[in-house]
């Protein structure tokens, strides 16, 4: 089984868009017979694509910190909930057991995520596809801000092809189908 990782907010957002396509992106994993997996949250995005992932029969694996599950935001009516101990460990884990990760909107947290997840793959400690749910046009301006690293020469244009991007979870989920059977997709853990 294929396991997608979901990068989005604990909030749901102020555009109803967000969690519909939060809500479409678990129904589609489930019906191309891929598993989920996330955060381990049960609130705002994170909720919506575990909830729909689950009524439609995915394998959802949450992982999730000690602290944030003491604060009562654990999704306890998934597959498989990972209590681990801290930040770390959780993004190492959802990394090593992910084919693939795809970043809805969110906040700080997921910007996090993404940032690290590429850098990851700028180093080459895994070749892994990424792709960035633009939704409603949520990340057109990180998305100009990337062009701009690069013409200020921070960032190298094959590096920045490493996100592409795509303005629906359809579009961005068909991308990572079509990809992912052709790539190695291995995780260095030793390097990381």
């Amino acid at each position: 089984m294929k396991y997608l990782c979901v990068y989005c907010g604990s909030s749901p957002g102020q555009d109803p868009a967000y969690a519909e396509s939060a809500t479409l992106l678990g129904q589609l994993l489930a019906e191309a017979g891929w598993g989920l997996v996330y955060g381990g949250g049960r609130v705002g995005l994170m909720g919506a694509v575990a909830d729909a992932a689950m009524a439609h029969h995915a394998n959802v694996l949450g992982i999730i910190p000690e602290f944030l599950h003491g604060l009562e935001v654990a999704h306890e009516g998934i597959s498989e909930l990972q209590v681990v101990p801290d930040m770390h460990e959780r993004k190492a884990r959802m990394a090593e057991k992910a084919d693939a990760f795809l970043v809805l909107p969110g906040g700080f947290g997921t910007l996090e995520e993404l940032y690290e997840i590429l850098t990851w793959a700028q180093l080459q400690l895994h070749h892994k596809p990424v792709v960035l749910a633009n939704i409603n046009g949520y990340y057109e301006h990180l998305i100009r801000f990337m062009d701009q690293q690069v013409e200020a020469g921070f960032l190298k244009a094959n590096n920045r092809s490493l996100i592409p991007h795509f303005d629906s979870v359809q579009a961005a989920f068909k991308h990572l189908q079509q990809h992912i059977s052709t790539q190695h997709t291995g995780l260095d853990q030793e390097k990381i």
